[in-house]
């Protein structure tokens, strides 16, 4: 983040304070009074204390440059290192920030910002923020605090605010005073207010905007508030107007007379614009009435006293131990007596089984076994049908069967009846005389 020279050499214009803050009096003028800018700047050193204002823009830079020094080895006077440091900030003896400051740092190489607007209810707290910076490279660390003290604005808040959506610009880059300073000017030549001050800053991603896609260097887009003492002139008014209602309604560009004053560096979406009048707000607070669905009212809660009295709880582990474990207990000797001490018996089955029945019984195993075992002890031949039918040598065919062969059990298959041995020829009846 660029910061301008005059900033670093103290001149009138830029931010001022001691002790209590910084002020930016800003040279922009229009006819007899002068702007005057709040926005509260402050760079780190060291651990020290920051006085911004409720209600008022904060921006605290974490500069890279200013913790190099701490990190060994030294850099020697004149040398120039570039190691990737990151920050960590947190409330201290918390986890995390504040809920209304916030912190960005896009790489490891750019530096960090805290950035956010300070509430009424954080005045005249100190708020302190333990700083650690972690070097990526040599894994050192490195621990500042910042004392915010929150004072009280005068003039907070202002009566009217307005809050514009820029679409070319990231968060980060619009912190930069530079560029902040612009955009204040762009809107104090557009508003013409006596008191002008940038409320809060907000990037897109926080109000569920889309991360934009990487190219043609698109922008996340940033929301600025800022306030003022008069009420809006008619250029911002222009955009509540039906003609551009409706343009918005159809997702096209509204007619703003005073676009131009901004086109040359931020890209307002003028649809998004937020016009606040907060001397038309009338407070929404309503008396509750009693009826059907609320409870009466019980009087103050009362805790209980820190001297609480001693409890026996050995009714309690009889209850929820012993009585469980005796019922189980009766359910096993039930169960056993059931398994062990019931059981008939093979001699009174028998007792009980007629005789025949038992003697049929064991001639059925008895024949069983004596099966098993004579088929363990056979030898079955090979079936003819799966016997080579030539020679494996010589190539002839090989007879498949044997004249002493045909009694046992290797038996072709199919067999013709002329070639079978032993076969008894069925005499025929021979005709001895003429048929009549």
């Amino acid at each position: 983040m660029q910061f301008p020279p005059w900033w670093e050499l103290g001149d009138p214009c830029a931010w001022t304070g001691q002790g209590r803050g910084t002020r930016r009096m800003s040279p922009w003028t229009t006819g007899t009074f002068l702007l005057t800018v709040y926005t509260i700047f402050s760079k780190v050193h060291s651990d020290r204390d920051v006085y911004p204002s409720a209600g008022v823009l904060f921006v605290h830079v974490l500069e890279r440059e200013s913790f190099k020094g701490e990190f060994p080895p030294y850099p020697k006077p004149g040398e120039i290192s570039n190691d990737p440091i990151t920050f960590n900030t947190n409330l201290m003896g918390y986890p995390d920030r504040p809920g209304w400051l916030r912190y960005i740092q896009r790489t490891p190489y750019s530096d960090g910002v805290l950035y956010g607007s300070p509430t009424a209810e954080n005045v005249g707290k100190p708020t302190i923020i333990e700083i650690t910076a972690y070097n990526r490279r040599t894994f050192e660390t490195a621990r500042h605090n910042l004392i915010i003290n929150i004072m009280s604005a005068e003039d907070f808040p202002l009566p009217y605010q307005a809050e514009f959506f820029i679409k070319n610009m990231n968060v980060e880059e619009m912190l930069a005073s530079e560029v902040l300073g612009d955009f204040l000017g762009a809107v104090k030549n557009v508003w013409q207010p006596e008191r002008l001050n940038a409320i809060n800053i907000t990037s897109a991603l926080d109000r569920g905007g889309r991360v934009p896609l990487p190219i043609n260097d698109m922008k996340e887009g940033v929301y600025v508030m800022v306030g003022a003492d008069v009420p809006f002139s008619s250029c911002l008014r222009e955009v509540e107007n039906p003609q551009n209602q409706l343009r918005c309604s159809q997702e096209m560009e509204p007619v703003i007379t005073c676009d131009k004053k901004f086109r040359s560096q931020f890209y307002i979406d003028w649809c998004k614009i937020s016009l606040v009048d907060k001397t038309k707000q009338v407070s929404t607070f309503q008396e509750v009435i009693r009826g059907e669905g609320i409870l009466p009212d019980g009087g103050e809660y009362k805790p209980p006293s820190d001297s609480l009295k001693s409890r026996d709880y050995y009714t309690d582990f009889l209850i929820t131990l012993a009585v469980p474990s005796a019922v189980a207990l009766v359910l096993f000797l039930i169960l056993a007596y059931i398994m062990c001490c019931r059981r008939e018996g093979v001699e009174k089955r028998n007792m009980q089984t007629p005789d025949i029945q038992l003697v049929h019984h064991s001639a059925i195993q008895k024949s069983t076994k004596e099966l098993r075992d004579m088929s363990k002890n056979r030898e079955i031949a090979w079936p003819l049908s799966t016997l080579p039918v030539f020679h494996p040598v010589t190539g002839e065919i090989i007879p498949p069967l044997h004249a002493d062969s045909y009694e046992s059990t290797n038996m072709p298959l199919m067999q013709t009846q002329q070639n079978l041995p032993h076969q008894t020829q069925i005499p025929q009846q021979q005709t001895t005389g003429k048929i009549h």
